[in-house]
């Protein structure tokens, strides 16, 4: 069975929502957000990254950061720009972007399941990351942001979500990058509650530092209440959750700083022994299929073809295409073993474009870039259900979900 929990939201007022609803807090740095929050004092990044009112000499980590993200989350409270429902409430949650839409629900989701694995996960967590939304959550003893969870699609709760459109809209706003969020009350709630106690396993798409910070945060907690019982409100952590045929990944592509001491020549020569190398001249390449790459250097595109033999299709997490490119060639080739700490490498978001390849290797900062076919949802729930990890950026999923439409307290 799959825990789907009403909650009492804490949610905008109708006519603040365009300013409350903010990028989530791990898409923008600390300059970033100072930018984005500049003339808006209801912006949601006030409580997720709450740095913004302090001094730019604060560590981002310090306890006064935590502490203004509590004030503020209470101001925003005290000042009715947040309000609280009076009865617990799912909502539906349509994000409709570049001519793709997708439709979940917004809930609560238990914590027990997480730490079971009913609620499946693909990636490792950083502890530092995880400590900061750890103390973002003990601060304002809130679920801030939502994790963004899927499920195999099942024909009948997707169609008992997609009533929920037809109700008048509580939120319609449409958000710098053009997409469309639309929020709706559900009517169905027992319906879909109920839908849920059959789905097997959940699967975290996006957002695996919150969901492993609010597991912290609950067993803190129980450890603290000796009335614990299992069904307070930290035993569960706000999420959307969406079918995963409506999802969609974009490309992860990745740059490097140098050929790790080998001449154009030797880096090409060591390149086709794992791939079929074509020259693509000077218009951007991006693969059209999986197992291909591009490769920009030197002003040029190349297109690289992976070998028959050079990987093991049964492998779940040794077929993707991120491994493969760090299994025959980022590592034996180019020297980097550890993506996540080598600074010899960055990752660019398929949504910043291919030019933004391109202008970072024209720079002369970078020698080379990689564009990437995107991950496909189905290989991201076999990796799950093979309790395995993908590789470092793997994935980026657009359309983000905006931080401040729901706040859950605990």
């Amino acid at each position: 069975m799959s825990i789907l929990k009403p909650f009492k939201a804490v949610r905008p007022k109708r006519e603040l929502v365009g300013k409350v609803a903010s990028k989530p807090y791990d898409v923008l740095n600390s300059d970033e957000a100072r930018a984005e929050v500049k003339g808006n004092d209801y912006s949601f990044l006030h409580v997720v990254k709450p740095e913004v009112d302090l001094d730019p000499m604060v560590d981002p980590y310090d306890k006064q950061v935590y502490q203004k993200a509590s004030e503020n989350l209470k101001k925003f409270i005290d000042q009715g720009v947040l309000v609280q429902e009076q009865e617990e409430q799912l909502y539906c949650y349509e994000q409709e972007w570049q001519g793709h839409k997708q439709v979940g629900i917004a809930g609560c989701f238990s914590v027990d399941e997480y730490q079971s694995s009913k609620i499946k996960k693909h990636e490792f967590t950083r502890r530092k990351k995880e400590d900061d939304r750890v103390n973002n959550i003990l601060a304002t003893n809130a679920n801030t942001g939502p994790v963004f969870l899927t499920y195999r699609s099942v024909d009948q709760i997707d169609h008992l979500i997609m009533q929920n459109t037809h109700n008048e809209p509580l939120y319609d706003l449409t958000d710098e990058y053009g997409c469309r969020h639309r929020i709706f009350r559900v009517t169905n709630q027992e319906e879909l509650v109920e839908a849920f106690n059959h789905v097997d396993a959940l699967y975290i798409a996006d957002g695996h530092h919150r969901a492993a910070s609010a597991s912290r945060v609950r067993d803190i907690k129980k450890d603290a209440n000796p009335n614990h019982t299992g069904n307070e409100e930290y035993n569960f952590f706000l999420a959307v959750l969406f079918p995963h045929k409506q999802l969609k990944i974009m490309d992860y592509n990745r740059i490097i700083k140098d050929l790790n001491g080998l001449s154009d020549k030797e880096f090409f020569d060591r390149v086709k022994e794992r791939f079929e190398v074509a020259e693509e001249g000077d218009i951007s390449y991006s693969p059209s299929s999986s197992k291909m790459f591009g490769l920009y250097i030197n002003k040029k595109w190349y297109s690289l073809k992976t070998k028959d033999g050079t990987f093991d299709a049964s492998d779940p997490v040794k077929s993707l295409d991120v491994a493969i490119l760090q299994d025959n060639l980022l590592h034996p080739i180019l020297g980097i073993e550890d993506p996540r700490a080598d600074e010899r490498i960055d990752f660019i978001g398929g949504i910043r474009g291919l030019r933004e390849l391109e202008n970072k290797v024209n720079s002369g900062e970078w020698k080379c870039a990689f564009s990437m076919y995107p991950t496909l949802m189905e290989q991201l729930l076999d990796v799950a259900d093979a309790d395995q990890t993908m590789p470092p950026k793997s994935t980026w999923f657009e359309p983000k979900l905006r931080s401040g439409l729901f706040v859950h307290l605990l």
